[in-house]
C-alpha cells in the first residue's frame, strides 16, 4: 500500500487547508497529516483523497469530508488514553484518526460490510481499534463508561443510552437533527442525571439508522 512523499505533501496541505478553515487543535492536524487517507478510499476517488470533500464508501455510506473529521474531533476534546466509544465506522478514517491521537478506540458499524472491511483493513495498516458490529444507537454499555463518544451519523435527537454510557465530565459530540441538515451538538456529563448541551453549527450526514444490515 503505497503511501509516499507526494501523498505526505498533500496531507500537510490539507492540514493547512483546514487550519485556515478554522482548525486550531495541533494534535488534531498532526492526525490528519499522519493518516493516509487515499487508502480508505475506492481506487476511482484516490485522486481526490486530500480535497476537502465527502466521498461514497458503498453500502450507502460516505467517507466524512476531513473538515467535519477535523471539526468533530476538536470538540472531542481527546486527550492521550482516553477511552473513545465511537459510532459509525464507516471506512475506518476518523477511528484512524483518533488512534493516531493515542485514544483508545471502540468503534461500532451497522452495515456488516463496512463492519468487516474495517475491521480487516486498519491494522493492515497500523491501525487497532476494538471493532464491533452492532446497533450505534445502544453504544457498547459492557465497555462503558467512556471519556469520550463521537457519533458519524445524524439523529433525529441525541441517543439516551449513549448519553449514560459517558463518564462524568465526558463528552458526546453528535450532529442532531432533520435528515437534511444537523446541528452539531456537544453534550458534557456534569453528574449522574445532569447533562449539558452546546450547539456548533449546521452540518450534514447520512441518517443515523437502528439496526444491523448483514448483507
Amino acid at each position: 500500500m503505497n503511501d509516499d512523499l507526494r501523498h505526505q505533501g498533500m496531507r500537510k496541505k490539507l492540514a493547512t487547508g483546514l487550519k485556515i478553515k478554522g482548525i486550531r487543535n495541533e494534535k488534531v492536524l498532526q492526525a490528519i497529516e499522519q493518516v493516509p487517507r487515499h487508502l480508505f478510499m475506492e481506487s476511482s476517488f484516490i485522486n481526490f483523497a486530500y480535497k476537502d470533500q465527502a466521498f461514497p464508501i458503498g453500502a450507502g455510506q460516505t467517507i466524512s469530508q476531513p473538515y467535519t473529521v477535523a471539526f468533530q474531533t476538536q470538540l472531542l476534546q481527546v486527550s492521550k488514553n482516553d477511552k473513545i466509544l465511537e459510532v459509525g465506522t464507516g471506512s475506518g478514517y476518523q477511528a484512524a484518526v483518533l488512534l493516531e491521537m493515542g485514544a483508545k478506540v471502540f468503534t461500532i458499524e451497522r452495515q456488516k460490510e463496512l463492519y468487516q472491511k474495517a475491521q480487516s483493513f486498519l491494522p493492515e495498516i497500523g491501525y487497532h481499534p476494538a471493532c464491533f458490529f452492532g446497533d450505534g444507537y445502544k453504544g457498547l454499555p459492557h465497555f462503558a463508561p467512556f471519556d469520550r463518544i463521537l457519533v458519524t451519523a445524524g439523529a433525529p435527537s441525541v441517543p439516551e443510552d449513549l448519553k449514560y454510557q459517558l463518564k462524568i465530565d465526558g463528552r458526546l459530540v453528535v450532529p442532531v437533527g432533520t435528515e437534511k441538515r444537523q446541528e452539531m451538538t456537544v453534550i458534557i456529563r456534569i453528574s449522574e442525571n445532569e447533562f449539558k448541551t452546546e450547539k456548533h453549527g449546521g452540518f450534514v450526514f447520512v441518517p443515523l439508522l437502528k439496526g444491523t444490515v448483514n448483507s
